[in-house]
């Protein structure tokens, strides 16, 4: 048998617009070749359930099939190596062999797995269980606000729960995010702005299904502190950023959502205000998944135009710009590195800002979550989840902190089952430093 050849012949197939793209037997190609090389190097093995699983398939047929390595993989290796795969990229970020390093493997083990798993939802469709978590924003919009008391009661109801996994492969013990009687677009437009706001200009805010529906505090917290540092802030039209449908597999539900959102966004960035997102998934998806879907001018310039929100304050720190107005000391800190943030190559920005507090020493905690948007939220997938959700659950003890910060509200609810804390967004967490 030939062993794989780790460099490609031609660059990865990427682009969801190249027929390449959709062709199985290129895929099949690219999935040997990546696998081989993971095989071999195994530095992520402690990352996450997909790595463990693809080593032992192809240790598997070495010692009974006599492989060289990877070349025997088929159709059921592939899809059990995808589905374990959180897509939180952390394995990106540390391969040697990316693109991004220069390296001529060209490995980008996320992304082929994101291929995969749209080639077969394009042949055999998308699941019911991927249909019922690639809508956060229309779920929102139909359960929060004056029907959130009823939503709140189906999902905190044990029974009822148990009866929506069996429909829906929705694990019944994870901590679904609650909705707001008061969404943030009506919060939003009954807000008067803080004096002095629009003195430095204006922000065009991408508040997030999670901040429009299930915490409408953490966006009216980045408006508040955006106008505490002289911006005034807008919220053009817009709906779910696409990244539960790219998780399921369904890209064309996912560029309808990007073409929709880029349209609503350009006018804006034309204009020279910058868009910001109080949440590193949405973020990470307008610049880096937009311009892939799309393959535009315009969804480049949106994308460039679009800050995670920490990262835009530290922007604003490094050009003398941060209003350090500060009337409360946070004490010390368990700031959760999401993976979606590093993911972004930005650092922790909001762990240096919150640094800039009196009496407040922030400690950073870079341990996963798994819940890494819908794969968490899965009733196959919980416990495993649950499991190496433990690093972070005892990184946070082990700080012993007055309070838990954390970018990503998903994390936030592990954490606040796994911790028995209320963790809050550094946006939350600088305005109640404002005073705010």
């Amino acid at each position: 048998m030939k062993k794989i050849d780790p460099k490609p012949t031609r660059p990865p197939a990427t682009d969801v617009n190249d027929p390449r793209y959709w062709d199985p037997r290129d895929l099949e190609q690219e999935l040997g070749r990546v696998f081989e090389i993971c095989h071999s190097c195994r530095m992520c093995v402690n990352f996450c359930g997909s790595f463990p699983d693809l080593f032992a398939r192809v240790d598997r047929d070495i010692e009974q099939r006599g492989a060289e390595g990877a070349e025997l993989l088929d159709a059921k290796d592939f899809t059990s190596v995808t589905e374990l795969c959180w897509q939180c990229k952390l394995c990106y970020i540390e391969c040697p062999y990316t693109p991004d390093e220069g390296h001529a493997w060209m490995v980008d083990f996320p992304r082929v797995l994101l291929r995969e798993k749209a080639q077969r939802a394009k042949r055999a469709g998308i699941t019911v269980q991927d249909k019922a978590l690639g809508e956060p924003g229309k779920l929102g919009g139909l359960m929060a606000g004056p029907f959130a008391p009823v939503s709140n009661f189906v999902n905190t109801n044990r029974l009822l729960r148990k009866v929506n996994e069996k429909a829906l492969g929705i694990s019944s013990a994870f901590p679904l995010p609650p909705f707001a009687a008061e969404t943030f677009e009506t919060w939003m437009r009954k807000h008067e702005p803080l004096e002095g706001a629009g003195s430095a200009g204006t922000v065009a805010l991408f508040a997030t299904c999670l901040g429009d529906y299930n915490f409408p505090r953490v966006a009216a917290a980045t408006v508040k502190v955006l106008e505490k540092n002289g911006f005034s802030v807008v919220r053009p039209p817009q709906e779910c950023c696409g990244m539960p449908n790219l998780d399921g597999g369904d890209v064309e539900a996912a560029k309808a959502k990007a073409r929709y959102n880029v349209a609503q966004l350009l006018p804006f960035v034309e204009k020279g205000f910058p868009i910001v997102a109080p949440g590193p998934t949405c973020s990470m998806t307008i610049k880096k998944e937009w311009p892939e879907l799309l393959g535009t001018e315009d969804a480049k310039k949106v994308a460039r135009a679009t800050f995670e929100a920490m990262e835009f304050m530290e922007g604003l720190r490094r050009d003398k710009k941060l209003v350090k107005e500060f009337t409360t000391s946070l004490g010390k800190v368990a700031y959760h590195a999401a993976c979606h943030l590093r993911a972004q190559k930005i650092g922790t920005p909001g762990a240096r800002i919150l640094g800039l507090l009196p009496e407040t020493e922030v400690k950073i905690v870079d341990k996963c979550s798994a819940v890494d948007g819908t794969w968490g939220m899965k009733a196959q997938h919980y416990e495993m989840g649950r499991s190496y959700a433990q690093k972070l659950r005892r990184g946070i003890e082990d700080v012993e902190a007055a309070l838990v910060v954390t970018d990503c509200m998903l994390s936030a609810q592990r954490i606040r089952q796994e911790n028995g804390v209320e963790p809050l967004h550094p946006m939350e967490a600088l305005a109640r430093g404002y005073g705010l």
